[in-house]
């Protein structure tokens, strides 16, 4: 007999594995290839103690002089607190009751749950690793059309229809909350809000619903000007990443450079590249010209091109005309345990939401993200797309 407790036992045994696995491994390639960890999590929130510089205490001298003054080691602790990530799924109990009796109608219902709740949530981490913490997707330039429920705005790479959004001035005063994106017009860069129309918008910030400033601590951060993990850039220069910006025309020196710059000045290695489609299509173009170009396999089932045995990857959130290069080996997801499913007093899943027909269930994981070695990355930005 199918009911909520049957649904609770397959989401338990079954799905929750598989699903964290996917989550993890196979929703985005830079993902995929960053470590996740739980040392280091204390209470709510990561304090890890991060080593910079080199240890003083080496020199050289005569066979008579006095030994070298120990120097030790130069540490900075990175604090943030753990985000909370949820994923939610929804069945009706008509739903379920029209599948008692009928094992295979349930398993199809909750393989398109489960199944929409991955590719949700293969969008939203995936636009968080590229993003500055804030959650915001977009900044509204102007009104749109006769009904002032469709804006004009700076991109629509982060904007997808169903997505439930928050709408704040430049004052950070709400100005539209629960909104829900009715259509992105990609080519013209607009989108179409649903409720009342939000009066004189412009500059004002799109948001992720209840999100703003609860994000996780993205790229966007990591090459920011601001503090990161409560340490200032400022009298930090080890907390500063390589930045080229208007760099034109692709070329492989200018690539090279930065990969050099990189290991030279922070003795980090570039193991991964990351770039917008039209950097790619630069980048085939440019090594396609005068020998095959090599392709990678990489965990999760990705493939990639080869820039001297580094993986390029393309990502829709990597914004227009920017190259990451990253060490890898410098990046970890801290988290207060992998993901697990939500569940009640009485250790149900499946809870009724309240005054409808409705249950619902949510994954959650507590993580945050650090880059150990802010110097040992770089961006190169302003880059003529193909």
């Amino acid at each position: 007999m199918i009911d909520t407790g049957t649904a609770d036992s397959v989401l338990k045994s079954y799905y929750l594995s598989a699903v964290s696995d996917q989550l993890d491994k196979s929703v985005n390639p830079l993902l995929a290839q960053i470590k996740k960890t739980t040392s280091d999590v204390w209470g709510k929130d990561v304090r890890k103690a991060v080593r910079f510089g080199v240890n003083g205490g080496i020199a050289a001298g005569t066979e008579t002089d006095a030994l070298p003054t120990a120097g030790g080691n130069n540490y900075k602790q990175f604090v943030a607190p753990l985000k909370n990530l949820y994923g939610v799924i929804e069945i009706s109990d008509k739903a379920i009751r029209s599948s008692k009796g009928a094992e295979g109608a349930f398993v199809d219902l909750l393989n398109d749950e489960m199944d929409g709740l991955v590719k949700t949530a293969s969008f939203n981490f995936g636009r968080m690793l590229f993003g500055d913490g804030t959650g915001k997707l977009a900044t509204i330039k102007s009104v749109d059309g006769s009904d002032n429920k469709t804006y004009v705005v700076d991109s629509v790479r982060n904007l997808a229809e169903g997505m439930i959004v928050d709408v704040f001035d430049g004052d950070g005063i709400n100005a539209g909350s629960y909104r829900t994106v009715t259509s992105v017009d990609r080519a013209n860069k607009k989108v179409t809000l649903s409720g009342s129309a939000i009066s004189t918008p412009t500059d004002y910030g799109i948001y992720i619903q209840k999100s703003k400033d609860l994000e996780i601590t993205g790229l966007g951060a990591i090459f920011g000007t601001g503090d990161l993990y409560g340490v200032p850039r400022k009298g930090n220069a080890w907390m500063t990443p390589y930045i080229k910006t208007e760099v034109g025309a692709l070329s492989e020196e200018v690539i090279q450079k930065a990969i050099d710059d990189v290991e030279a000045n922070s003795g980090s290695k570039v193991n991964f590249i990351v770039c917008s489609w039209g950097v790619r299509r630069a980048l085939f173009k440019l090594l396609s010209a005068y020998r095959a170009t090599e392709t990678l396999e990489l965990e999760g089932g990705f493939k990639a091109i080869s820039f001297g045995g580094i993986p390029v990857v393309a990502d829709r959130f990597c914004p227009e005309g920017t190259m990451y290069l990253l060490n890898t080996d410098d990046f970890a997801l801290h988290q207060l345990c992998d993901w697990q499913w939500l569940e009640g007093e009485s250790g149900k899943i499946l809870k009724q939401v309240a005054d409808k027909p409705v249950y619902k269930a949510t994954l959650v994981k507590y993580a945050e993200l650090l880059c150990y070695r802010p110097a040992g990355q770089a961006m190169l930005t302003g880059i003529d797309e193909a």
